[in-house]
């Protein structure tokens, strides 16, 4: 395979740093999987993201080796592929049962069903002088819906007005990641590459925009709080905002399972937890609410 980026002198050097900050961005999700692996549990954590990941990752694996001058595309999607599928891997063996049937059935349909079909249909429907250019074009389809997947947090922060979700360490991560992938495409001369970038590097300023307006939101709502007087046996906090959205975070809850009746008692005798139920009103005003039934959460 000939090293056309060598080729290309700033391509070269955009993809390099394109390929350090992607594979930060790739290991992001580290910590939440050594979670997962400590508690044995995928708690609410979702695989689709991961499943989405390796399916544009294999795809735009696929598009480099077509291409033949992409090798630094290839370096990033091969590892990219490779940690995916670790991740997913490790998601199934401790998901709940639902949870693991679902997603054994989406990487069924999507990473290898509709994987193989594309493949089918390049090979045997478009004539080989088009099959680098449809291929460019479906990668940049899913590339567009990859990037656009974060607009529902930008929503979430919008009607929370709080950034608790959406970690400016990433977004400002992902951004630059954008426009490194940018110039490369640029440099190379290949739109498939470039086009998809654009929209991420503008999503990327919103959610840091969005971050700067929000970003002392969180700390004023824990501030209320830490003013606000808990019960003893506090250990779930549920957050109802009256802008449409709630937010459970549960502590270390003893299970709705283990109470037996109305005195609020357990199988061990002992008192279970009560529930604090903070409503957080449009204008920021926080009203706590304490509950003698247990948090069934």
């Amino acid at each position: 395979m000939a090293v056309a980026d060598s080729h290309h002198p700033w391509a070269f050097t955009f993809g390099i740093l394109g390929n350090l900050i992607s594979f930060l961005v790739y290991l992001a999700p580290v910590p939440t999987f050594y979670r997962i692996y400590r508690k044995k549990s995928t708690e609410g954590f979702q695989s689709v993201p991961y499943l989405v990941a390796l399916f544009s990752a294999t795809l735009w694996l696929f598009y480099a080796m077509l291409k033949q001058n992409a090798v630094l595309l290839i370096t990033i999607n091969t590892f990219g592929s490779v940690i995916e599928t670790l991740y997913i891997a490790m998601y199934i063996v401790y998901a709940t049962k639902a949870s693991r049937k679902f997603t054994i059935k989406l990487l069924g349909f999507m990473n290898f069903g509709l994987f193989s079909l594309i493949l089918v249909l390049l090979q045997y429907v478009v004539h080989s002088q088009y099959r680098v250019s449809v291929l460019g074009w479906i990668n940049v389809a899913i590339s567009v819906g990859v990037f656009a997947a974060p607009l529902s947090i930008v929503a979430q922060v919008i009607r929370t007005k709080s950034v608790e979700f959406m970690p400016f360490s990433l977004s400002f991560s992902l951004t630059l990641s954008a426009v490194m992938w940018f110039a490369y495409g640029l440099f190379l001369k290949d739109i498939c590459i470039a086009l998809p970038n654009v929209l991420g590097f503008i999503l990327g300023i919103l959610q840091m925009l969005l971050y700067a307006v929000y970003r002392n939101r969180k700390q004023v709502i824990d501030d209320q709080e830490k003013k606000l007087p808990a019960p003893e046996h506090v250990k779930n906090i549920v957050i109802l905002s009256t802008i449409a959205t709630s937010e459970v975070h549960p502590v270390d809850a003893k299970p709705y399972d283990d109470i037996d009746g109305k005195d609020g008692t357990d199988r061990d005798g002992d008192e279970h937890e009560k529930c604090v139920v903070v409503v957080v009103h449009a204008s920021g005003e926080l009203q706590l609410k304490s509950d003698d039934e247990p948090c069934a959460v």
